[in-house]
């Protein structure tokens, strides 16, 4: 087992829903397999720049977290340590803190680390490999946006959320005749947005992977309209492109984007104007990263952090884990850190969706 005795645990980059889950079973699993101590890094990497903030991690600690959403150890987004961000003299400067990071790893006798977060965080993991910590990577992101993996945890507790707004936003819209615009997260990729669009009955889906136009967006729901439907649930991925008859209609506001909310409120001014009927918008937000974790997300992020201790235990370092159809694998963390898994536009699930006659304004 590579004479490892002490191992530590780090959560980075937003919060997440089967965090807490991770962290209770590479806990549960290095003392019960392997009597091993373990350490929990509070706030990423940055527990580990001074001042020290790290805390023991014991069955007795780790009990009851794992139905808890949000971490135990806490996390942060902006805290790498390869480009830490310090105020000097009221001027703000980057500087390479991860010496200090490996000399505290040493100081507190840490021999290996189970790093739990997304594509930057597993960025920053790689570039500590490479200065020799021992470190195996847990993937997390509600986005679902990872190469490396089928499916992030998190995800599914995402998609039940989203979801659930959707069918409460379906009722008010049909009482009131609206057109109603959500908008969810997903970053650079349409995952959330497809299946909870699906899921929810939405007629409308925009996503970063498909053009769309705000005219044809329009005439599908005249088309409803004409139909006798007189409401739309249009759903609309944080991360969509401008399209050209938009930016032309609203190009102050065009160079503001990105903000939360902008392209959802965008749309729906656009369509509100074009159709001249109303229009309700609704933006999520980070309520889709809270909560407590499904059953999915809780069995799934156990499974990693068993998976993650085994990989420490057999000295697999470099690796992270990763769900490929039902079996959880590994995978090296370059791989992990390398293109964005994105919806496919010829795939299956947007010819379901398209089947069912869901629009995607293309």
């Amino acid at each position: 087992m590579n004479n490892i005795r002490t191992i530590a645990i780090s959560t980075g980059g937003g919060d997440c829903p089967g965090l807490n889950a991770v962290i209770r079973a590479a806990t549960r699993s290095a003392i019960l397999r392997y009597d091993w101590k373990v350490i929990g890094i509070q706030d990423g990497f940055d527990g580990l720049i001074w001042p020290h903030r790290t805390m023991p991690l014991t069955l007795e600690s780790v009990s009851g977290i794992l139905p808890r959403g949000g971490t135990i150890l806490g996390t942060t987004n902006r805290g790498n340590p390869f480009h830490y961000t310090v105020c000097e003299d009221g001027v703000e400067r980057t500087i390479d803190v991860a010496e200090r990071v490996l000399n505290t790893v040493r100081e507190l006798g840490i021999d290996a680390v189970i790093n739990i977060g997304g594509d930057g965080t597993q960025a920053i993991g790689l570039e500590f490999l490479h200065r020799g910590l021992k470190i195996v990577g847990v993937p997390k992101t509600i986005d679902n946006d990872l190469s490396a993996t089928d499916i992030t945890f998190g995800f599914d507790t995402a998609l039940h959320t989203a979801t659930d707004a959707i069918d409460k936003i379906h009722t008010t819209a049909e009482s009131h005749h609206r057109i109603m615009v959500i908008e969810v997260m997903g970053r650079d990729a349409g995952w959330i947005a497809l299946e909870a669009g699906i899921a929810g009955g939405a007629h409308v889906i925009l996503i970063p992977e498909i053009a769309f136009s705000v005219r044809k967006v329009c005439d599908f729901v005249e088309a409803r309209e004409r139909s006798g439907k007189r409401f739309t649930i249009i759903c609309v991925a944080e991360g969509i492109g401008m399209p050209e008859d938009l930016t032309s209609m609203f190009e102050k506001e065009r160079r503001a984007h990105p903000r939360a909310g902008a392209m959802a409120n965008l749309v729906g001014n656009a369509v509100g104007m074009a159709t001249r009927r109303e229009v309700r918008v609704t933006v999520l937000g980070h309520i889709q990263r809270g909560g407590s974790p499904s059953p999915f997300d809780r069995i799934l992020s156990t499974r990693f952090g068993v998976a993650a201790v085994d990989l420490i235990a057999r000295g697999e370092f470099g690796k992270m884990v990763c769900l490929r159809g039902a079996k959880v694998c590994s995978v090296d963390i370059a791989e992990a850190c390398g293109a964005v898994k994105r919806v496919d536009p010829q795939g299956d699930m947007v010819h379901t969706a398209r089947s069912v006659g869901i629009s995607f304004g293309d």
